[in-house]
């Protein structure tokens, strides 16, 4: 799901081409897509966009008239832009915003239908999609520390939990708590004060580094790649290839459809966080440590180290 860093881009992209233009139309390819029937679409059309803005991991396009047409992209939705008028939809298209000056189509991977657009009239109505997150970037440590342990939840789920923070999901949490070096499974009523500044400090760099990242990364084009998995990424999406600090294979808890990265050695003190479907699986068996794993492991194999993950070889001097 596009994250604060990703949804920034968009909003910086979009500036320079719809800012200040007249929507024509909106296009609709698929049903499910809109969400409100009022007010009617139809009322959109022919309107100036006035202002963008982000709402946790929404875009908002404002429109003269006092009205809001409000995207989520979900999981698997993408914005991509294509000057002059759009042409024939593809199975992946939604909808189509048709400005003065070129076409924002707004598509959606697989077969599942997440993605989502609001027309809203007046601000009233456009704080309803406003969960309540504190905004990072904008927080004191006093205010950040406040938030984070107004409830005693796994650190991981707080900082995803949009009524917490805004704009941070599965993979900056990962990131955020790499650079932390905390476990995603620390319980927030029990965080140090060091251990709070730490995060607080760790959230900023990695949000801001990453918005910078993607800025460069597009300059005055598209952000047409926009993914959970970027390169670069320390932890997330990189289960089983080495940590870029120690070296030790990134482990992950796997739940629903969402998992999470971490590294053992930097983050746990070398403890195994014990994935549910694995340990559902092994029960009693299953490793506490990375020198568990690795007993596991040579037990598995016969001792054959050419076999052996590459932490693994690491470790053994393979």
């Amino acid at each position: 799901m596009p994250e604060l860093p990703d949804i920034t881009v968009y909003l910086d992209a979009l500036a320079t081409r719809v800012l200040g233009r007249t929507l024509e139309r909106v296009d609709v390819a698929s049903p499910f897509v809109l969400r409100s029937v009022e007010p009617p679409l139809a009322s959109c059309h022919g309107r100036r966009v006035t202002a963008l803005r982000r709402i946790g991991k929404r875009i908002v396009v404002a429109l003269d008239g006092d009205l809001f047409l409000v995207i989520h992209l979900m999981i698997a939705g993408r914005l991509q832009w294509r000057a002059g008028a759009a042409g024939p939809g593809r199975r992946s298209t939604l909808a189509a915003f048709v400005f003065d000056g070129g076409t924002l189509v707004l598509t959606e991977a697989g077969t599942t239908r997440r993605a989502s657009l609001h027309l809203v009239s007046g601000e009233a109505a456009l704080r309803a999609f406003d969960r309540g997150g504190l905004e990072v970037l904008d927080a004191s440590a006093e205010a950040f520390a406040a938030r984070l342990t107004s409830e005693n939840h796994t650190v991981k789920r707080a900082l995803a939990d949009p009524r917490l923070f805004s704009g941070i999901g599965n993979a900056y949490s990962d990131e955020i708590l790499y650079r932390a070096r905390l476990s995603p499974l620390l319980l927030t009523g029990r965080m140090t004060g060091e251990q709070v500044d730490r995060l607080h400090a760790a959230a900023r760099a990695v949000l801001e580094e990453w918005t910078v990242r993607l800025r460069a990364e597009t300059g005055e084009g598209w952000p047409a790649k926009v993914t959970a998995f970027r390169e670069g990424m320390a932890v997330h999406g990189r289960f089983r290839e080495p940590c870029p600090a120690c070296g030790e294979p990134v482990q992950r808890i796997r739940y629903a459809d969402n998992e999470t990265n971490y590294c053992a050695r930097c983050q746990t003190g070398g403890r195994l966080l014990a994935d549910r479907g694995l340990s559902r699986l092994l029960r009693g068996d299953w490793p506490r440590s990375l020198d568990g794993l690795d007993e596991r492991l040579e037990d598995a194999r016969g001792g054959a180290g050419e076999r052996a993950t590459p932490g693994h070889r690491r470790r053994k001097g393979v």
